[in-house]
């Protein structure tokens, strides 16, 4: 008997379709595992990380987001300017071509969730809503999880 539903499992768990909760889909758009990072208590500032991949044939723009647990967010993005990480609003919205897919990841491009009404806690699914033009908008849920230690591959 303990066979027979060890098999079943299996075999159900084999045939789930290939997705997760992480990934949301809307018409042309995907939008892959999107997260956040905790805040300690009394920061103001959050940050929102995703993949959203564009597969039709024509161009979108991320122009906004908005959240129930911020006053604001915005889009930004992180560069190394003379040995100086910064950080600058990005202007119009972030483009995702046709057929491409645009990386939200620490370093880089992401949301910046401004004026937290609470700290995000490990473990929390927030809401959020993304705003396009050339798509409708989307409905996704920021999990607030530890971020992946990065890959060892970068030292020397």
């Amino acid at each position: 008997m303990k066979y027979c539903l060890s098999v079943l499992v299996l075999a159900l768990a084999l045939a789930a379709p290939a997705t997760s909760a992480h990934d949301y889909s809307q018409g042309a758009v995907t939008v892959d595992h999107p997260w956040s990072r905790p805040t300690p208590p009394g920061t103001p500032v959050g940050v929102g990380y995703m993949s959203i991949s564009n597969t039709g044939g024509n161009d979108i723009v991320l122009v906004g987001a908005r959240t129930p647990r911020a006053d604001r967010v915005s889009i930004h993005k992180s560069s190394m300017q003379e040995g100086v990480m910064r950080m600058t609003p990005v202007k119009g919205g972030l483009a995702i071509p046709a057929g491409e897919t645009v990386e939200l990841k620490p370093y880089s491009y992401h949301l910046m969730l401004e004026k937290l009404k609470s700290p995000l806690q490990e473990g929390e699914v927030i809401p959020l809503t993304l705003s396009f033009e050339g798509a409708e908008d989307m409905e996704v849920e920021l999990n607030i999880t530890q971020p992946r230690p990065r890959s060892l591959s970068r030292m020397p």
